[in-house]
This record gives structure tokens, C-alpha cells and sequence, in this order.
């Protein structure tokens, strides 16, 4: 018998509906799953004893790949969905998925199998921003096209086993690159001189030859890479449309005060990674300044306006949200600081580095439900029909 034509067009919408649901809370686990091994594992690094199994292999696999658990499994998962959300197309998917799984590989125990799932996510994710490039030619589009390719070029030599010295450079790029993009994207509305747009392309292109340069040469190309982080933390803080904003109220000073803090972990951070090249014991402030200093505080920053856009979820805002702000900062500089001297406390410092991460996914789920409430139901963008 012959099918009518209505039900076979409403077929094929309901098969990628039910794809969409089973994809979402895969990416969630996958995203957390992450997050929670690379804290895990960050945390058995800085010496904290914690209550873990001892009869398990994860919790070694998660402090062996920390590194790669935070920047990839879990920071290029978020990305990804985000980058996928807003090209809106489906295939786009496939890099938080991939890289997703890479990381719950790593922590299974399966090194090359999760470090190439890796490579493939990176190059969906360049592709995915070829896309983007060629609906928008921008300078902020060039430039995640650019950070894409950085991530790409990490994973590659993090699969071919390759140490840190050559990989977290582009790892980190990928990261700074993209926050530089989105800051240019925000403010390019703002009066500049054209010297302003040409002195961060010669910023950024000596933090890629820094990048570069560490593989073959780790002291040049460390100090290079330092001078870079260093000097774009300059940039942003003369450029970005924060030093304005910081003077406005609730959620545009909320984020003007999370980016420029970040920004002087950014300074911190370059001088860190200089002083390591050279071979001052700086490495652990070289990597948490600007893992946490910096993206953290980005990402404190950002998420507000970013979870309603990708989650669907519309938060409350409120002042409670500079405290995890304020425990991460106190808590990275004590740690920094009792690091340097040889203090135990460097190790709680690590343990209030979570716990102020901790605190901002509270925050974040306490401001969902203070918004539901004020409005009395759900989430308005609750009510709009999932995308097919």
C-alpha cells in the first residue's frame, strides 16, 4: 500500500527530534564526566588526599590527564556545542561528541584511542569554522578559524606523543585565541585606531610562533610565547569595552570585573611562562594563571549570557555571583604564592580552587531555579519546540 506523503514527511522530522534528545544528555555526561575527572585529577597533582577507590585505575588515569581532561574533554566539548548551536547544523554535533568520548577514553585508560578521538574533533571543529567563515568574513571569524587550527595542531602532536613542552602551548592558544576572538567580536562596535586591530594580529602571531617555536626550541620559544600572553593581557585591558562597562550595574559590571581580573592573571600568566622558559620553578603559576586565573574568570564571565543561548535555560542575577568569583582568585593566589615559597597550603589553595568552581556550578543552578520561581513556571525558552 502506498504511504501518503504527510506521514512520511513527519517520519523523517521525528527521527532527528529523537536523535536531538539522546544527544543532549549524552554530551551533558560527557561534559561532565570531564570536568569532574580533570578537578579529580588536578587536585591528586597538587597533593590533596581524597577519598577515591584504591582498587580503581581512573583516579591515576585522571591526574596522568589532567591537562588533557580540562583544556580538551571538557573546555573543547563546551566550545564545540556552543560553535555547533550557533551555526545550527546538526553535523557540527560530531566534535563535542567526539571529543567528549575522547576524553572519557583517556580516562579509561586508552590513551592513543581517546588522543586521535581528539584530532578528529578538532578537524570537524576547523571545518565547522570554515563554515562560519564563509557566511561571515570577520576578524573575529578569521580568528576562531585560526584558534580551531590550533587546537587541531595540539591534538595532533598530543597524538603522535609528544610531551607537554610542545603541546599545551597550542592547547592554551586555542583557548586564549578563542576568548580574543569573542572580546573582538563584543567590541567591534567600539572606536579603534587601525594600529589597535593590527598590534593584536602581531600579538597573536607571536603567541603561535611561540607555540611553534617550543617543540624545537623550548627556551625561545617559551620566552616568546610569555611575551605574547603577556602583551595581549596589555591589549585587552587598554581595548576591550570591560574598562567602560566595570563603571555600569548588576550583570555588565558582574562580567567587566570577571574579565579584567582575568586579564591580570593573563599578565601574570605571560610572565610566568617567561620565567619558566628560563628555568625559574614557575610552572605550576605559568598554567593555573592562566588556566584558572584567566579562563575560569572567562568563563564565570561569559556563562550568563552563554547557558541561556546554548542551555535554553534563563538565569536570576544576582551579587551572590562574585562569590565563587571572589574564592577562586583568593584561593589561586594563595596558592601561587604558598607554591612558591614550598608552603603546604598550596594544596588547600588547589582544594579552594574546586571548591570555588564548585560553588559557581551552585550558583549557576541556584540563579535557574530563583529565575523559574520569580516567574512563577518554567523557563519561557522551555516552551519554544526543540530544534530538528
Amino acid at each position: 500500500m502506498k504511504t501518503s506523503p504527510r506521514p512520511k514527511q513527519a517520519q523523517r522530522q521525528s527521527a532527528p527530534r529523537w536523535v536531538a534528545l539522546a544527544v543532549r544528555p549524552l554530551l551533558l555526561s560527557l561534559v561532565a564526566l570531564s570536568l569532574l575527572a580533570g578537578i579529580s585529577g588536578g587536585l591528586l597533582r597538587a597533593g590533596v588526599a581524597l577519598p577515591l577507590p584504591t582498587d580503581s585505575a581512573w583516579p591515576s588515569q585522571a591526574a596522568l590527564m589532567h591537562a588533557a581532561l580540562m583544556i580538551c574533554g571538557f573546555l573543547g566539548t563546551v566550545i564545540g556545542i556552543e560553535r555547533a548551536v550557533a551555526v545550527k547544523l546538526r553535523s557540527a554535533f560530531l566534535a563535542p561528541l567526539a571529543s567528549g568520548a575522547g576524553g572519557a577514553l583517556l580516562l579509561l585508560g586508552q590513551p592513543r584511542p581517546g588522543a586521535w578521538m581528539g584530532v578528529v574533533a578538532a578537524a570537524i571543529f576547523t571545518a565547522v569554522n570554515i563554515v562560519i567563515v564563509r557566511r561571515q568574513r570577520a576578524a573575529h571569524t578569521w580568528l576562531l578559524l585560526v584558534a580551531a587550527g590550533a587546537w587541531l595542531a595540539g591534538n595532533l602532536l598530543f597524538a603522535t606523543g609528544q610531551d607537554s613542552v610542545a603541546t599545551l602551548p597550542w592547547w592554551f592558544a586555542f583557548l586564549v585565541m578563542t576568548i580574543a576572538a569573542e572580546r573582538l567580536e563584543m567590541t567591534r562596535l567600539m572606536r579603534r585606531r587601525p594600529a589597535a586591530e593590527l598590534s593584536l594580529q602581531a600579538v597573536l602571531g607571536a603567541l603561535i610562533a611561540g607555540a611553534a617555536w617550543s617543540a624545537l626550541a623550548p627556551v625561545a620559544g617559551g620566552l616568546l610565547y610569555g611575551a605574547a600572553l603577556a602583551l595581549l593581557a596589555l591589549w585587552l585591558a587598554a581595548f576591550d569595552i570591560a574598562r567602560h562597562t566595570v563603571r555600569a550595574h548588576g550583570l555588565s559590571r558582574y562580567m567587566a570585573v570577571c574579565l579584567l581580573g582575568g586579564y591580570a592573571w593573563l599578565a601574570v600568566a605571560g610572565v610566568a611562562w617567561a620565567g619558566t622558559a628560563i628555568g625559574l620553578p614557575l610552572r605550576d603559576a605559568a598554567l593555573h594563571a592562566l588556566g584558572l586565573g584567566f579562563i575560569v574568570s572567562m568563563m564565570m564571565g561569559h556563562a550568563p549570557v552563554i547557558l541561556p543561548a546554548i542551555a535554553r535555560v534563563k538565569l536570576r542575577f544576582g551579587v551572590f555571583f562574585y562569590v565563587p568569583l571572589a574564592v577562586l582568585h583568593l584561593s589561586l593566589l594563595l596558592r601561587l604564592v604558598a607554591g612558591m615559597a614550598g608552603n603546604p597550603l598550596h594544596s588547600t589553595g588547589a582544594l579552594l580552587n574546586a571548591v570555588a568552581m564548585a560553588l559557581f556550578a551552585a550558583t549557576i543552578a541556584g540563579a535557574a531555579i530563583a529565575w523559574r520561581i520569580q516567574h512563577g513556571g518554567p523557563d519561557a525558552l522551555s516552551t519554544r519546540k526543540t530544534s530538528s
